[in-house]
């Protein structure tokens, strides 16, 4: 029996259309730096670090996890979209990086020319609002691996930074003050335990779950720019508050305020029965980025934040560690007792 590849799945002439539509005018933004982008084997940036001292390339790797099957669900991808560079990008710039381009991957059991451009028009937006190209990157069409309707996606982050004025635990001292900024909701992390949560009542809380993931790179820009005592952030991801000691010097705590979680939370918490001890080192319970700056600049620093996100507040101090401290001893304290009796009582 004779067959072709378009009949065993996989459609040439769609991929091809989406190339083109990709590479239309009104769809590429113009940007000198990059020499040729999508539709070539491999994409050519300009770079130009003169002002810099010791320019240093930054690089980062993300998917948005199972998030994607409540996209198929829904049919809603253009979200998707944002949280793919955000999951990326949010990470680049906790070292101080500024980011340059972005490539995606995009995977799927069969091609949808609109379902697709859907979901690049986010990639694209989101690329634009924090100032880095979207340079290239490949779909896959793979009949038998994915289902008809359901896409798996990745994105790589190009950045770069000046090594002298790296954000990092080498600036981080006892006494400095750990902001917290608002999350937009989930992000991008725990739908493996979210969608069992919700699963009785999914279309419910549909607008809740796939609010994309707030991009914090404009933020970080202006703080730079501002505050002269900004030390290193931490994107609160996937482990929850357990991502701040990974910019924290050796010897230090992240000593740690309650704060009152977002109702989605909350409602996640009576449902799971999780502890909040749990809660918080599986989600991000309302903070989706955090700031450690000198004390003195705390104020500064909080006016952008909220000006920015319409709110912020000291989450913490870093102080030292215990003397004679194991390796094994938690790098951040909360009072999780009071961190309940604020959260208690919440909506189910």
């Amino acid at each position: 029996m004779a067959i072709d590849y378009k009949q065993a799945g996989v459609d040439i002439e769609a991929g091809d259309k989406l190339v083109d539509w990709l590479q239309s005018a009104k769809n590429q933004k113009k940007d000198k730096r990059v020499l040729s982008g999508i539709g070539g084997f491999a994409a050519m940036f300009r770079a130009d670090f003169k002002k810099m001292k010791k320019p240093c390339l930054v690089t980062s790797t993300d998917g948005v996890g199972t998030k994607v099957l409540l996209a198929s669900k829904f049919n809603k991808l253009e979200g998707v979209g944002q949280d793919l560079v955000a999951m990326c990008v949010n990470d680049l710039i906790c070292v101080g990086a500024e980011p340059l381009f972005f490539l995606d991957y995009y995977a799927c059991g069969q091609l949808d020319l609109e379902k697709a451009q859907v979901f690049l028009k986010g990639v694209r937006q989101a690329c634009a609002a924090v100032g880095c190209s979207l340079i290239g990157g490949e779909t896959a069409e793979m009949p038998g691996v994915y289902q008809k309707d359901h896409f798996d996606c990745a994105g790589f982050a190009v950045g770069v930074v000046d090594e002298p004025k790296a954000l990092g635990p080498h600036r981080v001292k006892v006494g400095d003050v750990i902001l917290a900024v608002p999350s937009s909701g989930f992000h991008s992390n725990g739908y493996s335990l979210l969608r069992q949560v919700f699963a009785d009542d999914m279309e419910k809380w549909e607008s809740v779950l796939m609010t994309p993931t707030a991009l914090y790179g404009g933020l970080v820009k202006k703080l730079q720019k501002s505050v002269k005592g900004l030390r290193a952030c931490a994107n609160i991801t996937g482990g929850g508050i357990e991502n701040i000691p990974r910019v924290l010097p050796k010897g230090t705590v992240a000593q740690l305020q309650p704060w009152t979680c977002p109702q989605p939370f909350q409602v996640v918490k009576k449902r799971s029965e999780m502890t909040w001890q749990k809660m918080l080192v599986t989600l991000n319970c309302g903070v989706g980025f955090t700031v450690i700056v000198d004390k003195k600049d705390q104020n500064k620093a909080l006016q952008i934040i909220k000006k920015e996100f319409g709110d912020g507040w000291v989450m913490g101090e870093v102080v030292k560690a215990a003397k004679g401290a194991s390796k094994a001893e938690a790098t951040v304290t909360i009072d999780y007792a009071a961190f309940e009796k604020m959260n208690h009582g919440g909506p189910t």
